[in-house]
């Protein structure tokens, strides 16, 4: 019988990203890490609060702009706690959110990214179309990993391997978004223990 064998996997992040810029203190550009606090400051019944990054080298300090200028009631009151708390988890939530680096026009270095593939489902469905496998894989922070790469990941393969297999149309991209890939490769070439 012929089968359509579905599997979806997705680049998680290990930590959250390491800003690149101009240091003060050191005179050179350096990289700030997330320190996994806040810095929350009250004008009347307004609030600005901010994650605060710290220079690897000398600890000097930079505020990533969370809110800016808010009514303390229109934060969610659980979120407003865990700020209060320094909660590491939500450091790490707001570490890892590119809508938040791209408001601070804070420079990601893309090249010390730390992630994992992790497996989330497979499906087998029966298919009219013989056997085929599509593997899709989620990039919800839309990081700048090329799409050899991410089969290569996937596959246990070495980039110039997928760009060979590219190139024969052994797999076919099915689809490519920032977000997403999506692409076919037949069974046989990968049994399934993939």
């Amino acid at each position: 019988m012929s089968y359509l064998r579905k599997i979806e996997y997705e680049i998680v992040l290990k930590e959250s990203f390491c800003i690149f810029r101009n240091c003060p203190k050191c005179g050179r550009k350096t990289h700030y890490i997330n320190t996994k606090k806040f810095r929350i400051n009250a004008n009347g019944n307004k609030l600005d609060i901010w994650l605060i990054y710290q220079c690897l080298e000398c600890k000097h300090t930079l505020n990533l702009t969370v809110y800016e200028r808010r009514k303390a009631t229109s934060i969610p009151k659980e979120e407003y706690h865990c700020f209060l708390d320094n909660d590491e988890q939500l450091a790490e939530m707001y570490g890892k959110n590119m809508q938040l680096f791209r408001a601070n026009k804070a420079d990601i270095d893309f090249d010390r990214l730390h992630y994992d593939l992790v497996k989330l489902h497979e499906t087998m469905e029966s298919s009219g179309l013989g056997e085929q496998m599509v593997i899709t894989v989620m990039n919800p922070h839309r990081l700048k990993i090329h799409l050899e790469k991410q089969i290569a990941m996937v596959l246990g393969l070495s980039r110039n391997q997928v760009k060979s297999l590219l190139q024969k149309e052994e797999i076919e991209i099915k689809m490519e978004l920032p977000q997403s890939v999506s692409f076919s490769i037949s069974p046989c070439l990968f049994p399934m223990d993939t």
